[in-house]
């Protein structure tokens, strides 16, 4: 029985290893073209090319919004089944057919980023080396930025998650990011440390982990957040119907989300249309 018990674990172990691997290879081709531009970057950075490294920066971000974003949105929705309890969907498939039905919404929302982080980033910089006695407004612009990059991990989940408006989707996700800040911060320092291990203790995590791991992660701390305010929702509304006065700390800011319909689960989700 020990025996056995051994290996059902060594296999459960097996299993996750396969799937993290498999989703994050096929992120990884089918962003491709953003982290071959990446990888040109740092090689041309080794060797101060200034100009061909702002080249390599605009080509980024040229590709992002059609490669990185649906892909990174694909990769998020597998990680959404298995947060969700369906850790045996078939990954190629999963990932492909929501890749296909989240391409135009992602593309759409990383045109919009790519944009709002072209203009920040170009304001830090000439605060922070031109006019120098503004360089208080240029950490104001380091701020913003900060805010946006950690509000991507939000707008990936969301985008598997819910049926919403772009607009609505990258709201939202600033939104919570501002309101609800712990766990963003929380995926934002795991994701960090995911990533300096992989970048210079072991380089193979790049390759078969660190991107679905991250995701993972991600989808998991967005959904334990939307459970809690979904919680303190119909506390509100209980005490609303009893006559009583409603908690403030129980409101919750985010009523097109509260009321989205959320995309096909075979679990039952909590976050149904109302």
């Amino acid at each position: 029985m020990e025996f056995r018990g051994i290996m059902g674990g060594f296999y459960r172990i097996s299993e996750w290893i396969m799937r993290f691997s498999v989703t994050n290879v096929l992120w990884l081709l089918c962003s491709s073209p953003f982290f071959f531009f990446l990888l040109m970057k740092l090689l041309v950075m080794q060797q101060n090319f200034l100009n061909e490294s702002i080249t390599m920066n605009w080509a980024m971000g040229i590709v992002a919004p059609f490669t990185l974003f649906p892909a990174t949105a694909a990769m998020f929705s597998v990680a959404r089944k298995w947060v969700m309890g369906e850790t045996d969907v078939k990954l190629l498939s999963t990932f492909f057919k929501s890749y296909k039905e989240n391409y135009k919404q992602a593309m759409i929302g990383g045109i919009f980023y790519t944009f709002l982080f072209v203009i920040m980033y170009v304001d830090y910089t000439v605060y922070m080396t031109q006019l120098k006695s503004f360089q208080a407004i240029g950490f104001v612009m380091l701020g913003f930025l900060i805010v946006l990059f950690v509000s991507l991990f939000n707008f990936f989940s969301m985008v598997s998650h819910y049926h919403m408006k772009t607009v609505q989707l990258v709201k939202n996700s600033i939104l919570l990011t501002l309101l609800r800040p712990l766990r963003i911060i929380m995926t934002t320092v795991v994701s960090g440390a995911i990533l300096y291990f992989s970048l210079f203790k072991w380089p193979f995590l790049i390759i078969f982990f660190s991107g679905a791991v991250i995701a993972y992660y991600a989808f998991f701390n967005f959904y334990a957040v939307f459970q809690k305010m979904q919680d303190q929702h119909e506390r509100a509304q209980e005490q609303t119907n009893e006559g009583e006065e409603a908690d403030p700390d129980a409101e919750v800011p985010f009523d097109e989300v509260d009321n989205a319909p959320v995309k096909e689960s075979v679990e039952e989700n909590r976050y149904t249309s109302k």
